[in-house]
Protein backbone atom coordinates (compact mmCIF):
# COMPACT_ATOMS: atom_id res chain seq x y z
CA UNK A 1 0.00 0.00 0.00
CA UNK A 2 1.34 3.27 -1.06
CA UNK A 3 2.12 5.66 1.92
CA UNK A 4 -0.07 8.75 2.56
CA UNK A 5 0.60 11.93 4.59
CA UNK A 6 -0.68 12.59 7.80
CA UNK A 7 0.06 16.55 7.99
CA UNK A 8 -0.82 18.56 11.28
CA UNK A 9 -1.90 22.38 10.48
CA UNK A 10 -2.37 24.43 13.19
CA UNK A 11 -5.19 27.24 12.24
CA UNK A 12 -6.13 29.83 14.08
CA UNK A 13 -10.02 29.79 14.51
CA UNK A 14 -12.35 31.41 17.63
CA UNK A 15 -13.03 29.28 20.21
CA UNK A 16 -14.89 30.10 23.20
CA UNK A 17 -13.38 28.15 26.07
CA UNK A 18 -15.56 28.97 28.99
CA UNK A 19 -18.38 26.41 28.04
CA UNK A 20 -16.50 24.39 25.54
CA UNK A 21 -18.52 21.84 24.44
CA UNK A 22 -15.65 19.83 23.71
CA UNK A 23 -14.23 18.88 26.60
CA UNK A 24 -16.00 17.17 29.98
CA UNK A 25 -16.42 19.29 32.88
CA UNK A 26 -14.90 16.35 34.85
CA UNK A 27 -11.73 16.85 37.17
CA UNK A 28 -10.10 13.52 36.14
CA UNK A 29 -9.00 11.05 38.91
CA UNK A 30 -6.18 8.83 38.11
CA UNK A 31 -8.00 5.73 38.39
CA UNK A 32 -5.65 3.84 35.56
CA UNK A 33 -5.90 0.55 36.72
CA UNK A 34 -5.24 -2.30 34.02
CA UNK A 35 -7.08 -5.51 35.37
CA UNK A 36 -5.98 -8.89 33.57
CA UNK A 37 -9.03 -11.14 34.05
CA UNK A 38 -8.26 -14.50 33.80
CA UNK A 39 -10.51 -18.11 34.76
CA UNK A 40 -7.80 -20.35 36.47
CA UNK A 41 -9.86 -23.28 34.97
CA UNK A 42 -8.73 -22.47 31.67
CA UNK A 43 -5.18 -20.39 32.05
CA UNK A 44 -3.00 -23.26 32.55
CA UNK A 45 -5.11 -25.86 30.95
CA UNK A 46 -2.71 -27.90 28.53
CA UNK A 47 -4.63 -30.55 27.60
CA UNK A 48 -6.29 -29.79 23.23
CA UNK A 49 -8.92 -33.05 23.36
CA UNK A 50 -11.81 -30.28 23.74
CA UNK A 51 -14.53 -32.55 23.72
CA UNK A 52 -17.70 -31.46 23.87
CA UNK A 53 -19.12 -32.08 27.12
CA UNK A 54 -15.88 -33.57 28.44
CA UNK A 55 -15.27 -34.24 31.93
CA UNK A 56 -12.25 -32.84 33.49
CA UNK A 57 -10.11 -35.74 33.48
CA UNK A 58 -10.91 -35.87 29.25
CA UNK A 59 -10.65 -32.16 28.55
CA UNK A 60 -8.49 -30.64 31.77
CA UNK A 61 -8.45 -27.95 33.79
CA UNK A 62 -6.30 -25.57 34.51
CA UNK A 63 -4.61 -25.10 38.76
CA UNK A 64 -3.81 -22.50 40.64
CA UNK A 65 -0.20 -23.52 40.84
CA UNK A 66 -0.37 -23.00 36.77
CA UNK A 67 -0.61 -19.38 37.62
CA UNK A 68 2.91 -19.66 38.66
CA UNK A 69 5.85 -16.70 38.60
CA UNK A 70 6.39 -16.82 35.30
CA UNK A 71 3.08 -16.49 34.63
CA UNK A 72 2.76 -13.35 36.96
CA UNK A 73 5.82 -12.23 35.28
CA UNK A 74 4.15 -12.02 32.05
CA UNK A 75 0.82 -10.64 33.17
CA UNK A 76 3.28 -7.99 34.73
CA UNK A 77 4.97 -7.09 31.25
CA UNK A 78 1.42 -6.58 29.73
CA UNK A 79 1.60 -3.46 31.96
CA UNK A 80 -1.18 -4.92 34.71
CA UNK A 81 -1.86 -3.58 37.95
CA UNK A 82 -4.54 -6.23 39.19
CA UNK A 83 -5.62 -9.84 37.98
CA UNK A 84 -8.93 -10.81 38.36
CA UNK A 85 -9.19 -14.04 39.38
CA UNK A 86 -12.64 -15.47 37.99
CA UNK A 87 -14.79 -18.55 38.99
CA UNK A 88 -12.73 -18.90 42.21
CA UNK A 89 -15.18 -19.55 44.80
CA UNK A 90 -16.86 -22.98 44.89
CA UNK A 91 -19.59 -23.49 42.54
CA UNK A 92 -22.03 -26.29 41.37
CA UNK A 93 -20.74 -29.11 39.11
CA UNK A 94 -21.04 -32.50 38.36
CA UNK A 95 -17.34 -33.36 39.27
CA UNK A 96 -16.96 -35.37 42.35
CA UNK A 97 -14.31 -35.20 45.05
CA UNK A 98 -15.56 -37.84 47.30
CA UNK A 99 -11.56 -38.22 49.54
CA UNK A 100 -12.27 -34.32 50.02
CA UNK A 101 -16.43 -35.08 51.51
CA UNK A 102 -17.79 -33.08 47.84
CA UNK A 103 -20.11 -35.13 46.15
CA UNK A 104 -21.06 -33.84 42.47
CA UNK A 105 -24.74 -31.87 42.05
CA UNK A 106 -27.41 -32.78 40.60
CA UNK A 107 -27.27 -32.10 37.02
CA UNK A 108 -30.76 -31.37 36.41
CA UNK A 109 -29.45 -27.60 38.11
CA UNK A 110 -25.96 -27.73 36.86
CA UNK A 111 -25.05 -26.02 33.19
CA UNK A 112 -22.21 -27.59 31.21
CA UNK A 113 -19.71 -30.10 33.09
CA UNK A 114 -17.62 -28.10 34.91
CA UNK A 115 -20.69 -25.43 36.04
CA UNK A 116 -20.92 -21.82 36.32
CA UNK A 117 -18.87 -20.05 38.19
CA UNK A 118 -22.04 -17.85 38.81
CA UNK A 119 -23.35 -20.78 40.84
CA UNK A 120 -22.13 -20.70 44.43
CA UNK A 121 -22.26 -23.25 46.43
CA UNK A 122 -20.12 -22.01 49.43
CA UNK A 123 -19.11 -18.82 49.66
CA UNK A 124 -16.63 -19.49 52.48
CA UNK A 125 -14.59 -22.13 49.88
CA UNK A 126 -12.87 -22.04 46.93
CA UNK A 127 -13.24 -24.59 43.52
CA UNK A 128 -11.89 -27.75 44.04
CA UNK A 129 -10.82 -28.30 40.44
CA UNK A 130 -8.31 -25.38 41.12
CA UNK A 131 -6.55 -27.37 43.42
CA UNK A 132 -3.76 -29.91 43.16
CA UNK A 133 -4.63 -31.04 46.71
CA UNK A 134 -8.40 -30.95 47.54
CA UNK A 135 -8.45 -30.82 50.75
CA UNK A 136 -5.78 -28.05 50.61
CA UNK A 137 -7.51 -26.04 47.88
CA UNK A 138 -7.81 -22.90 50.30
CA UNK A 139 -4.07 -22.91 51.00
CA UNK A 140 -3.24 -22.96 47.28
CA UNK A 141 -5.43 -20.09 46.79
CA UNK A 142 -4.02 -18.48 49.48
CA UNK A 143 -0.50 -18.72 48.09
CA UNK A 144 -1.47 -17.67 44.78
CA UNK A 145 -3.00 -14.34 46.61
CA UNK A 146 0.76 -14.26 48.01
CA UNK A 147 2.43 -14.72 44.66
CA UNK A 148 0.51 -12.24 43.15
CA UNK A 149 1.26 -9.49 45.49
CA UNK A 150 4.69 -10.58 45.46
CA UNK A 151 4.96 -9.81 41.98
CA UNK A 152 3.55 -6.16 42.35
CA UNK A 153 -0.05 -7.22 41.13
CA UNK A 154 -3.56 -6.77 43.12
CA UNK A 155 -6.59 -9.41 43.45
CA UNK A 156 -9.61 -9.41 42.85
CA UNK A 157 -12.42 -12.09 42.91
CA UNK A 158 -16.36 -12.47 41.79
CA UNK A 159 -18.71 -11.06 44.77
CA UNK A 160 -21.93 -13.19 43.91
CA UNK A 161 -24.55 -11.50 45.70
CA UNK A 162 -27.69 -11.32 43.88
CA UNK A 163 -28.46 -15.59 43.50
CA UNK A 164 -26.58 -19.04 44.45
CA UNK A 165 -26.43 -22.60 42.97
CA UNK A 166 -29.47 -24.37 44.15
CA UNK A 167 -27.23 -26.80 45.98
CA UNK A 168 -25.92 -23.69 48.30
CA UNK A 169 -24.21 -25.60 51.69
CA UNK A 170 -21.24 -24.66 53.00
CA UNK A 171 -19.00 -26.99 54.58
CA UNK A 172 -15.89 -24.60 55.01
CA UNK A 173 -17.99 -21.90 56.97
CA UNK A 174 -16.34 -20.43 60.30
CA UNK A 175 -17.33 -21.86 63.43
CA UNK A 176 -20.91 -20.17 64.51
CA UNK A 177 -22.07 -19.11 60.86
CA UNK A 178 -25.69 -20.01 59.99
CA UNK A 179 -26.13 -21.24 56.46
CA UNK A 180 -28.55 -19.34 54.01
CA UNK A 181 -31.64 -20.71 54.55
CA UNK A 182 -31.34 -22.50 57.28
CA UNK A 183 -33.56 -20.59 59.71
CA UNK A 184 -35.83 -19.54 56.96
CA UNK A 185 -39.88 -19.53 56.93
CA UNK A 186 -40.29 -21.45 54.03
CA UNK A 187 -44.26 -21.21 54.47
CA UNK A 188 -44.05 -17.52 53.21
CA UNK A 189 -43.44 -16.81 49.86
CA UNK A 190 -41.61 -13.77 51.37
CA UNK A 191 -40.29 -12.52 55.13
CA UNK A 192 -37.71 -9.80 55.26
CA UNK A 193 -35.38 -11.90 57.14
CA UNK A 194 -35.66 -15.05 54.63
CA UNK A 195 -32.44 -15.56 52.81
CA UNK A 196 -34.44 -16.60 49.95
CA UNK A 197 -37.57 -16.53 48.30
CA UNK A 198 -40.48 -19.36 48.23
CA UNK A 199 -43.39 -20.63 46.07
CA UNK A 200 -44.60 -22.46 48.85
CA UNK A 201 -46.83 -25.82 48.15
CA UNK A 202 -45.09 -25.99 45.02
CA UNK A 203 -42.41 -28.64 43.23
CA UNK A 204 -39.45 -26.98 41.27
CA UNK A 205 -39.89 -28.10 37.88
CA UNK A 206 -37.17 -28.64 36.14
CA UNK A 207 -36.67 -26.85 32.35
CA UNK A 208 -36.43 -28.95 29.50
CA UNK A 209 -32.75 -29.66 28.91
CA UNK A 210 -30.85 -28.07 25.80
CA UNK A 211 -27.73 -29.71 24.48
CA UNK A 212 -26.07 -28.00 21.31
CA UNK A 213 -25.16 -31.63 20.05
CA UNK A 214 -28.82 -31.65 19.21
CA UNK A 215 -29.75 -34.49 22.09
CA UNK A 216 -32.65 -32.89 24.49
CA UNK A 217 -30.96 -33.65 27.81
CA UNK A 218 -26.54 -33.17 28.53
CA UNK A 219 -24.93 -35.92 30.91
CA UNK A 220 -26.69 -36.92 33.94
CA UNK A 221 -30.07 -35.13 33.37
CA UNK A 222 -33.00 -37.07 34.17
CA UNK A 223 -35.68 -33.91 35.58
CA UNK A 224 -35.94 -35.77 38.71
CA UNK A 225 -34.05 -32.68 41.07
CA UNK A 226 -36.28 -32.54 44.00
CA UNK A 227 -37.14 -28.85 45.57
CA UNK A 228 -40.27 -28.20 47.47
CA UNK A 229 -41.08 -25.70 48.18
CA UNK A 230 -39.73 -24.16 44.79
CA UNK A 231 -37.25 -21.08 45.61
CA UNK A 232 -37.65 -18.22 43.43
CA UNK A 233 -35.08 -18.37 40.20
CA UNK A 234 -32.00 -15.61 40.45
CA UNK A 235 -32.88 -13.60 37.28
CA UNK A 236 -36.03 -12.65 39.49
CA UNK A 237 -38.24 -15.45 38.43
CA UNK A 238 -41.14 -15.69 40.50
CA UNK A 239 -42.16 -19.26 39.09
CA UNK A 240 -41.74 -22.85 39.81
CA UNK A 241 -40.97 -23.52 36.15
CA UNK A 242 -38.25 -21.29 34.91
CA UNK A 243 -37.31 -21.79 30.76
CA UNK A 244 -33.95 -23.21 29.66
CA UNK A 245 -32.55 -19.63 29.07
CA UNK A 246 -33.60 -18.41 32.65
CA UNK A 247 -30.75 -18.79 35.20
CA UNK A 248 -32.60 -21.75 36.60
CA UNK A 249 -29.57 -23.20 37.99
CA UNK A 250 -29.59 -20.38 40.64
CA UNK A 251 -31.98 -18.98 43.93
CA UNK A 252 -32.61 -15.33 43.84
CA UNK A 253 -31.21 -14.13 47.45
CA UNK A 254 -33.82 -12.13 49.46
CA UNK A 255 -32.51 -8.32 50.58
CA UNK A 256 -35.57 -7.38 51.86
CA UNK A 257 -37.25 -6.26 48.49
CA UNK A 258 -41.02 -7.98 48.02
CA UNK A 259 -41.23 -8.21 44.47
CA UNK A 260 -44.76 -9.74 44.39
CA UNK A 261 -46.01 -6.82 46.25
CA UNK A 262 -44.70 -3.80 44.51
CA UNK A 263 -41.33 -4.17 45.17
CA UNK A 264 -42.15 -2.85 48.92
CA UNK A 265 -38.97 -2.00 50.92
CA UNK A 266 -38.03 -3.94 54.58
CA UNK A 267 -34.81 -2.41 54.90
CA UNK A 268 -34.89 -1.93 59.03
CA UNK A 269 -33.88 -3.34 60.63
CA UNK A 270 -31.05 -4.64 58.13
CA UNK A 271 -32.02 -7.74 56.75
CA UNK A 272 -30.51 -11.07 57.64
CA UNK A 273 -28.79 -11.43 54.07
CA UNK A 274 -27.26 -8.16 54.73
CA UNK A 275 -25.43 -9.39 57.96
CA UNK A 276 -24.40 -12.63 56.08
CA UNK A 277 -23.55 -11.12 52.84
CA UNK A 278 -21.57 -8.37 54.96
CA UNK A 279 -19.32 -11.28 56.88
CA UNK A 280 -18.45 -13.07 53.74
CA UNK A 281 -16.96 -10.25 52.57
CA UNK A 282 -15.30 -9.59 55.50
CA UNK A 283 -13.86 -12.96 55.42
CA UNK A 284 -12.60 -12.34 52.22
CA UNK A 285 -11.31 -9.08 52.67
CA UNK A 286 -9.39 -10.62 55.50
CA UNK A 287 -7.44 -13.25 53.57
CA UNK A 288 -6.08 -10.54 51.82
CA UNK A 289 -8.12 -10.29 48.94
CA UNK A 290 -7.65 -6.47 47.25
CA UNK A 291 -11.05 -5.84 45.04
CA UNK A 292 -14.14 -7.74 44.41
CA UNK A 293 -15.80 -7.61 40.90
CA UNK A 294 -19.50 -7.44 41.97
CA UNK A 295 -21.94 -9.79 39.72
CA UNK A 296 -25.45 -7.95 38.61
CA UNK A 297 -24.33 -5.18 41.30
CA UNK A 298 -27.97 -3.40 40.20
CA UNK A 299 -29.98 -6.55 40.70
CA UNK A 300 -29.12 -6.27 44.69
CA UNK A 301 -30.73 -2.52 45.93
CA UNK A 302 -28.28 -0.17 46.27
CA UNK A 303 -29.05 0.68 49.78
CA UNK A 304 -27.29 -2.85 50.58
CA UNK A 305 -24.41 -1.49 48.90
CA UNK A 306 -24.79 1.86 50.65
CA UNK A 307 -23.99 -0.03 53.94
CA UNK A 308 -22.04 -2.89 53.17
CA UNK A 309 -18.95 -1.18 51.35
CA UNK A 310 -18.01 1.19 53.62
CA UNK A 311 -18.36 -1.61 56.45
CA UNK A 312 -15.85 -3.66 54.65
CA UNK A 313 -13.57 -0.44 53.70
CA UNK A 314 -12.87 -0.13 57.82
CA UNK A 315 -11.71 -3.84 57.47
CA UNK A 316 -9.61 -2.84 54.77
CA UNK A 317 -8.67 0.43 53.54
CA UNK A 318 -8.74 1.08 49.89
CA UNK A 319 -10.14 -2.56 49.39
CA UNK A 320 -11.97 -2.02 45.46
CA UNK A 321 -15.80 -2.50 45.04
CA UNK A 322 -16.28 -3.20 40.44
CA UNK A 323 -19.58 -3.33 39.89
CA UNK A 324 -21.51 -5.39 36.92
CA UNK A 325 -23.95 -2.29 35.91
CA UNK A 326 -25.69 -2.03 32.53
CA UNK A 327 -27.94 1.26 32.91
CA UNK A 328 -26.31 4.46 32.45
CA UNK A 329 -28.95 6.50 34.46
CA UNK A 330 -28.56 4.50 37.44
CA UNK A 331 -24.68 4.46 37.36
CA UNK A 332 -24.70 7.73 39.18
CA UNK A 333 -26.63 6.39 42.19
CA UNK A 334 -24.35 3.59 42.51
CA UNK A 335 -21.29 5.25 42.42
CA UNK A 336 -21.87 7.95 45.15
CA UNK A 337 -24.56 6.78 47.05
CA UNK A 338 -23.84 2.94 46.95
CA UNK A 339 -19.86 4.10 47.47
CA UNK A 340 -18.59 1.74 44.32
CA UNK A 341 -15.28 2.98 43.13
CA UNK A 342 -16.03 1.72 39.43
CA UNK A 343 -18.82 0.29 37.48
CA UNK A 344 -18.73 -1.13 33.75
CA UNK A 345 -18.86 1.20 30.84
CA UNK A 346 -20.61 -1.83 28.40
CA UNK A 347 -23.70 0.19 27.47
CA UNK A 348 -21.91 2.95 26.34
CA UNK A 349 -18.38 2.99 25.49
CA UNK A 350 -18.33 -0.93 24.96
CA UNK A 351 -21.66 -0.79 22.74
CA UNK A 352 -20.62 1.88 20.50
CA UNK A 353 -16.98 0.47 19.52
CA UNK A 354 -18.49 -2.59 18.96
CA UNK A 355 -20.82 -0.76 16.33
CA UNK A 356 -17.79 0.93 14.83
CA UNK A 357 -15.76 -2.51 14.70
CA UNK A 358 -18.34 -4.00 12.79
CA UNK A 359 -18.48 -1.33 10.92
CA UNK A 360 -21.80 -0.50 11.59
CA UNK A 361 -21.61 2.50 13.88
CA UNK A 362 -20.08 5.88 13.47
CA UNK A 363 -17.51 7.74 15.72
CA UNK A 364 -20.49 9.31 16.96
CA UNK A 365 -20.96 6.92 19.62
CA UNK A 366 -17.77 7.88 21.07
CA UNK A 367 -18.57 11.44 21.33
CA UNK A 368 -21.93 10.44 23.15
CA UNK A 369 -20.70 8.79 25.32
CA UNK A 370 -18.06 11.08 26.90
CA UNK A 371 -20.44 14.20 27.12
CA UNK A 372 -23.75 12.40 28.26
CA UNK A 373 -23.23 9.09 29.75
CA UNK A 374 -20.06 8.97 31.39
CA UNK A 375 -19.92 12.84 32.32
CA UNK A 376 -19.09 13.32 35.84
CA UNK A 377 -17.65 10.32 36.64
CA UNK A 378 -15.63 9.13 33.55
CA UNK A 379 -12.58 8.19 35.13
CA UNK A 380 -14.59 5.85 37.35
CA UNK A 381 -15.92 3.71 34.29
CA UNK A 382 -14.47 0.05 33.68
CA UNK A 383 -13.30 -0.05 29.89
CA UNK A 384 -13.34 -3.43 27.83
CA UNK A 385 -13.72 -4.85 24.46
CA UNK A 386 -13.89 -8.50 26.28
CA UNK A 387 -14.48 -10.12 28.97
CA UNK A 388 -16.13 -13.66 29.96
CA UNK A 389 -19.83 -12.62 28.91
CA UNK A 390 -19.08 -10.97 25.96
CA UNK A 391 -18.22 -12.30 22.23
CA UNK A 392 -14.62 -12.88 21.62
CA UNK A 393 -13.88 -9.76 19.05
CA UNK A 394 -11.90 -12.62 16.28
CA UNK A 395 -15.29 -14.42 16.62
CA UNK A 396 -17.71 -14.24 13.74
CA UNK A 397 -20.30 -13.35 15.78
CA UNK A 398 -18.74 -10.05 16.86
CA UNK A 399 -15.47 -9.22 14.11
CA UNK A 400 -14.39 -11.98 12.32
CA UNK A 401 -10.88 -10.42 12.52
CA UNK A 402 -8.63 -9.48 16.26
CA UNK A 403 -7.11 -6.68 14.39
CA UNK A 404 -9.85 -4.44 14.68
CA UNK A 405 -9.53 -4.01 18.00
CA UNK A 406 -6.72 -2.23 17.59
CA UNK A 407 -8.45 1.09 17.19
CA UNK A 408 -11.62 0.46 19.20
CA UNK A 409 -8.76 -0.72 22.61
CA UNK A 410 -6.74 2.65 21.91
CA UNK A 411 -10.04 4.88 22.72
CA UNK A 412 -10.83 1.88 25.67
CA UNK A 413 -7.70 2.39 27.42
CA UNK A 414 -6.43 6.22 26.94
CA UNK A 415 -10.05 7.92 25.93
CA UNK A 416 -10.20 8.99 29.88
CA UNK A 417 -8.10 8.43 33.18
CA UNK A 418 -10.34 5.41 34.18
CA UNK A 419 -9.30 1.86 34.14
CA UNK A 420 -9.07 -0.63 31.18
CA UNK A 421 -9.23 -4.36 30.86
CA UNK A 422 -7.89 -6.95 28.80
CA UNK A 423 -9.33 -10.67 28.78
CA UNK A 424 -7.09 -13.42 28.67
CA UNK A 425 -6.96 -14.74 24.83
CA UNK A 426 -7.72 -11.42 23.67
CA UNK A 427 -4.41 -10.56 23.18
CA UNK A 428 -3.55 -13.47 20.66
CA UNK A 429 -6.90 -13.14 19.24
CA UNK A 430 -8.79 -16.27 19.96
CA UNK A 431 -11.86 -16.71 18.26
CA UNK A 432 -14.03 -19.08 20.28
CA UNK A 433 -14.66 -21.06 17.51
CA UNK A 434 -16.99 -24.03 17.17
CA UNK A 435 -19.13 -25.72 19.98
CA UNK A 436 -17.40 -26.56 23.62
CA UNK A 437 -20.28 -28.15 25.45
CA UNK A 438 -23.69 -25.89 27.70
CA UNK A 439 -22.38 -22.94 26.07
CA UNK A 440 -22.46 -23.96 22.09
CA UNK A 441 -20.91 -21.92 19.33
CA UNK A 442 -21.48 -18.62 20.39
CA UNK A 443 -18.42 -16.44 19.59
CA UNK A 444 -18.03 -17.04 23.56
CA UNK A 445 -15.12 -18.88 25.68
CA UNK A 446 -17.10 -21.80 27.85
CA UNK A 447 -16.95 -20.34 31.63
CA UNK A 448 -19.34 -24.01 32.34
CA UNK A 449 -17.00 -26.75 30.69
CA UNK A 450 -13.67 -28.08 31.13
CA UNK A 451 -12.10 -26.88 28.00
CA UNK A 452 -8.86 -26.01 26.34
CA UNK A 453 -8.78 -22.38 24.54
CA UNK A 454 -6.57 -22.84 21.41
CA UNK A 455 -5.17 -20.07 20.54
CA UNK A 456 -4.51 -19.18 23.92
CA UNK A 457 -2.97 -22.64 24.57
CA UNK A 458 -0.42 -21.42 21.18
CA UNK A 459 1.10 -18.75 23.89
CA UNK A 460 1.10 -20.87 26.79
CA UNK A 461 2.97 -23.50 24.75
CA UNK A 462 3.04 -25.99 27.32
CA UNK A 463 3.79 -24.27 30.14
CA UNK A 464 6.70 -22.52 28.32
CA UNK A 465 4.90 -19.26 28.32
CA UNK A 466 6.59 -18.03 25.43
CA UNK A 467 4.61 -17.73 22.70
CA UNK A 468 6.41 -20.36 20.51
CA UNK A 469 3.77 -21.38 18.62
CA UNK A 470 1.79 -18.01 17.99
CA UNK A 471 1.36 -17.14 14.09
CA UNK A 472 3.73 -13.73 13.39
CA UNK A 473 0.05 -12.28 13.00
CA UNK A 474 -0.71 -13.16 16.72
CA UNK A 475 3.21 -12.47 18.23
CA UNK A 476 2.52 -8.72 16.53
CA UNK A 477 -1.00 -8.67 18.26
CA UNK A 478 -0.22 -9.30 21.11
CA UNK A 479 2.98 -6.67 21.03
CA UNK A 480 0.36 -4.08 20.57
CA UNK A 481 -1.28 -4.75 23.36
CA UNK A 482 1.44 -5.13 25.70
CA UNK A 483 2.74 -1.61 24.25
CA UNK A 484 -0.97 -0.10 24.48
CA UNK A 485 -1.62 -1.25 28.06
CA UNK A 486 2.10 -0.03 29.35
CA UNK A 487 2.13 3.08 27.96
CA UNK A 488 -1.96 3.58 29.69
CA UNK A 489 -0.16 3.02 33.01
CA UNK A 490 2.66 5.01 32.73
CA UNK A 491 1.50 7.90 30.66
CA UNK A 492 1.07 10.74 33.07
CA UNK A 493 -1.79 12.68 30.32
CA UNK A 494 -3.25 9.42 30.01
CA UNK A 495 -3.42 8.49 33.83
CA UNK A 496 -5.00 11.69 34.94
CA UNK A 497 -4.84 14.49 32.20
CA UNK A 498 -7.68 16.67 30.68
CA UNK A 499 -9.58 16.14 27.73
CA UNK A 500 -10.47 17.42 24.40
CA UNK A 501 -12.19 16.17 21.36
CA UNK A 502 -11.15 17.30 17.95
CA UNK A 503 -13.69 16.36 15.85
CA UNK A 504 -15.62 19.67 15.49
CA UNK A 505 -11.72 21.18 14.42
CA UNK A 506 -12.43 18.71 11.89
CA UNK A 507 -15.72 18.31 10.32
CA UNK A 508 -14.89 20.73 7.48
CA UNK A 509 -11.75 18.73 5.89
CA UNK A 510 -12.28 17.10 2.95
CA UNK A 511 -9.65 14.24 4.08
CA UNK A 512 -11.00 13.74 7.05
CA UNK A 513 -13.47 11.05 7.30
CA UNK A 514 -15.28 12.37 10.74
CA UNK A 515 -17.36 9.04 10.80
CA UNK A 516 -14.08 6.58 10.81
CA UNK A 517 -11.55 8.75 12.30
CA UNK A 518 -11.42 10.06 15.85
CA UNK A 519 -8.93 12.26 17.22
CA UNK A 520 -8.43 13.69 21.15
CA UNK A 521 -6.20 15.34 23.00
CA UNK A 522 -5.06 14.31 26.65
CA UNK A 523 -3.19 16.81 28.49
CA UNK A 524 -1.54 17.73 31.99
CA UNK A 525 0.72 20.85 32.83
CA UNK A 526 3.73 18.71 32.13
CA UNK A 527 2.81 16.03 29.51
CA UNK A 528 0.52 16.82 25.75
CA UNK A 529 -0.66 13.54 23.86
CA UNK A 530 -2.73 13.49 20.34
CA UNK A 531 -4.71 10.37 20.23
CA UNK A 532 -5.69 9.68 16.75
CA UNK A 533 -7.28 6.05 15.32
CA UNK A 534 -8.65 5.06 12.33
CA UNK A 535 -12.01 2.27 11.86
CA UNK A 536 -11.80 1.85 8.56
CA UNK A 537 -10.67 -1.92 7.76
CA UNK A 538 -10.32 -1.05 4.43
CA UNK A 539 -9.53 2.93 3.28
CA UNK A 540 -5.86 4.81 4.11
CA UNK A 541 -6.32 8.32 5.23
CA UNK A 542 -4.56 11.70 4.60
CA UNK A 543 -6.46 14.26 6.52
CA UNK A 544 -5.08 17.82 7.79
CA UNK A 545 -5.49 17.21 11.74
CA UNK A 546 -6.54 20.76 12.49
CA UNK A 547 -5.59 21.90 16.21
CA UNK A 548 -7.00 25.62 17.08
CA UNK A 549 -4.34 27.86 18.64
CA UNK A 550 -7.22 28.42 21.46
CA UNK A 551 -6.70 24.48 22.12
CA UNK A 552 -3.23 24.51 22.26
CA UNK A 553 -3.07 27.78 24.79
CA UNK A 554 -5.72 25.40 27.18
CA UNK A 555 -3.51 22.41 26.70
CA UNK A 556 -0.56 24.64 27.98
CA UNK A 557 1.24 24.76 23.96
CA UNK A 558 2.34 27.77 22.49
CA UNK A 559 0.45 28.50 19.34
CA UNK A 560 3.64 30.20 17.86
CA UNK A 561 6.26 27.69 18.72
CA UNK A 562 7.64 24.70 16.81
CA UNK A 563 6.81 21.02 18.18
CA UNK A 564 8.06 17.60 17.28
CA UNK A 565 5.26 14.61 17.49
CA UNK A 566 6.87 10.93 18.91
CA UNK A 567 4.53 8.04 18.38
CA UNK A 568 4.51 6.75 21.44
CA UNK A 569 2.26 3.75 20.76
CA UNK A 570 4.77 2.66 17.75
CA UNK A 571 8.01 3.70 19.67
CA UNK A 572 9.01 5.75 16.42
CA UNK A 573 11.92 8.87 17.08
CA UNK A 574 10.64 12.35 17.38
CA UNK A 575 10.38 14.29 13.72
CA UNK A 576 9.69 18.09 13.62
CA UNK A 577 6.07 18.41 12.57
CA UNK A 578 3.89 15.14 11.37
CA UNK A 579 4.88 12.86 8.20
CA UNK A 580 2.78 10.13 9.27
CA UNK A 581 0.06 7.47 7.42
CA UNK A 582 -2.78 6.39 8.81
CA UNK A 583 -3.48 3.05 7.77
CA UNK A 584 -6.41 1.02 8.05
CA UNK A 585 -7.47 0.11 11.55
CA UNK A 586 -4.19 2.32 12.49
CA UNK A 587 -3.70 3.83 15.89
CA UNK A 588 -1.22 7.06 16.84
CA UNK A 589 -0.64 7.92 20.27
CA UNK A 590 1.63 11.16 19.79
CA UNK A 591 3.35 13.17 22.71
CA UNK A 592 3.53 17.03 21.47
CA UNK A 593 7.31 18.16 22.62
CA UNK A 594 8.81 21.70 21.70
CA UNK A 595 11.20 21.28 19.02
CA UNK A 596 14.70 22.00 20.84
Amino acid sequence: MKNLLLALTLLLPLVTLAQDPNTTDEIPQDNKLVIYQLLPRLFGNKVALNKPYGTITENGCGKFDDINDLALTKIKELGASHVWYTGVLEHATMTSYPQAGLPADDADVVKGRAGSPYAVKDYYDVDPDLAVNKKNRLEEFQALVKRTHDHGLKVIIDFIPNHVARSYHSDAKPAGVVDLGAQDDKAKAFAPNNNFYYLPGQHFVVPAGYNPLGELKGPGEDGKYNEFPAKATGNDVFSAAPTVDDWFETIKLNYGVDYQHGRQLYFEPIPDTWRKMRDILVYWAEKDVDGFRCDVAEMVPVEFWAYVIPEIKKVKPGILFLGEAYTPKEYNTYLTKGHFDFLYDKVGLYDGLRRLMRQEGTTDDITHVWKTESRGFGSHMLRFLENHDEQRIASPEFAGDPRRAIPAMTVSATLSSGPVMLYMGQEVGEPAAGSEGFSGADGRTTIFDYWGVPQWQKWLNQGKMDGGKLSEDQQKLRDFYKRLLMLAGSSEAIRRGQFYELQDANNLSKEYDQQKVYAFLRYTKGQQVLVVVNFSDTKTYRPTLLIPSEVMQRVGLDPQRVYTYRDLLGGGEARPGLNLTLEPLAALVLEIKPRE
